[in-house]
């Protein structure tokens, strides 16, 4: 497959050295389909050119590369997001908006290649057809091997850096992919408890209100399957407490 790529960044001499870096890709090859200096540039590109891919500088004239990468979790389809910047300062923001990668630059060959391994690993997991079996996995690619664990058996999915803790009752495995797009795939399985987790729904044993001496009063969920609570953010407290009753 050819990843079709939109290049975003107000300087030209970075935006020829990432065409021609994208050039020398061969595992999977990348195509730059646009350019941009700005975010309205890149904003009126992509309506003329849908991209599987945006490298998007962060510090730029007027909307910066975050609040753009903010802006594009909303396109429809959405591209996705690897940060390129010289600044590595910004890292937990793109984790936040769950971009696929962050290079710093000057950005060399072979991370600019992993992180296109990345966005075509995450595109697989949303391009998967629709109907759902007991069979359905997570391939988990782990010290040089390949293994197929069972969505069945699967306790929660946690982001954690730029990696994915896939948690069974045996053991924990490194998925490397987006949990946005697990969510987008897998999510009548699957529940959202905090921004870095979801939980399966068949696991939700009980809510509980806990105490942090840091953070103050918040919420927990326990699970079937492990003994450690997962916090639960405001925000998804309705959602997990449906999950509960079923």
């Amino acid at each position: 497959m050819t990843l079709k790529v939109l290049i975003v960044d107000d300087e030209p001499l970075a935006r020829s050295r990432l065409r021609t870096l994208l050039g020398d890709c061969t595992d999977p090859r990348a195509e730059v389909v646009a350019e941009a200096g700005n975010a309205v540039q890149a904003m009126e590109q992509l309506q003329r050119q849908p991209a599987d891919l945006v490298l998007l500088d962060v510090h730029m004239p007027g909307m910066d590369g975050i609040a753009l990468g903010a802006h594009l979790r909303r396109v429809s389809p959405a591209p996705a997001v690897v940060f390129v910047t010289a600044h590595a300062e910004h890292a937990v923001e793109a984790f936040d908006l769950e971009a696929a990668d962050y290079l710093t630059k000057p950005v060399r060959l072979e991370r600019l290649q992993q992180a296109l391994q990345k966005v075509l690993r995450a595109r697989s997991v949303v391009e998967v057809p629709a109907a759902v079996s007991a069979q359905d996995c997570l391939v988990i690619q782990e010290r040089g091997r390949s293994e197929r664990v069972p969505l069945d058996d699967v306790i929660y999915l946690k982001a954690e850096l730029k990696y994915i803790t896939v948690r069974t009752a045996d053991k924990e495995h490194i998925y490397d992919g987006a949990l946005s797009d697990l969510e987008q795939r897998y999510g009548h399985l699957f529940v959202r408890v905090h921004r870095n987790a979801l939980v399966a729904r068949r696991c939700v044993r009980a809510v509980e209100k806990v105490n942090d001496p840091t953070e103050g009063e918040g919420w927990a969920v326990r699970l079937d399957g492990v003994d450690e609570r997962l916090s639960i953010s405001r925000r998804q407290l309705a959602a997990v407490r449906e999950a509960l009753l079923g």
